[in-house]
């Protein structure tokens, strides 16, 4: 297996930060009392973050602050597209799943894609706080990251938004629909 090096080169890296600042100042309300110059800073010495952003943004999760946890002094980034990240939709949850399938297999899972990206899917309690900053996932939904003793019994989690209500609920991990995608989490 080839080894990615996940470092940007600067200019794009330059570009991502200039991206990335734009986003957070026009949507103060995804994280009031933070300043970007600190997470710039922050983000400027760890460049595989940069990177793990950069596929973020790529596959279409516009990714955001949401949040700093004191106890670990990170900033936390949500994907915050309106809609399920157009880059990572008709995936099934994750490889067992994937391998379960005898036909119409998708290409990808769900955690297969995250673990390359290098973040986590977010839980149903950081969906839930992800959906009091706006209204995501009006037409798709998201898988996210469940808990093992739903898993091991073939079910995994999604949400979505309808009727301004947030739902979760089940599917089985094999299956796959074309407006299903994911969202993720990024500690920087």
């Amino acid at each position: 297996m080839k080894n990615v090096i996940k470092e940007l080169p600067l200019e794009q890296r330059e570009k991502l930060l200039n991206l990335l600042s734009v986003r957070f100042k026009n949507n103060m309300n995804r994280h009031p009392g933070l300043t970007w110059v600190e997470i710039q800073e922050k983000l400027e010495v760890k460049p595989e973050k940069l990177w793990s952003l950069n596929e973020m943004e790529e596959t279409g999760g516009e990714p955001d602050v949401v949040g700093y946890d004191q106890d670990t002094k990170e900033y936390i980034f949500y994907d915050c597209s309106e809609e399920s990240p157009k880059g990572r939709r008709n995936v099934c949850y994750d490889r067992e799943g994937l391998d379960s399938r005898k036909e119409h297999k998708p290409e990808n899972s769900a955690i297969d894609m995250a673990t390359a990206m290098d973040i986590e899917l977010l839980t149903e309690e950081q969906y839930r706080e992800l959906q009091k900053l706006g209204s995501f996932d009006t037409k798709t939904s998201s898988w996210l990251k469940t808990p093992a003793e739903i898993r091991k019994r073939g079910g995994a989690l999604f949400g979505d938004r309808r009727y301004d209500h947030v739902f979760v609920y089940h599917n089985s991990a094999p299956s796959y629909y074309g407006v299903r995608g994911f969202r993720g989490e990024l500690r920087v």
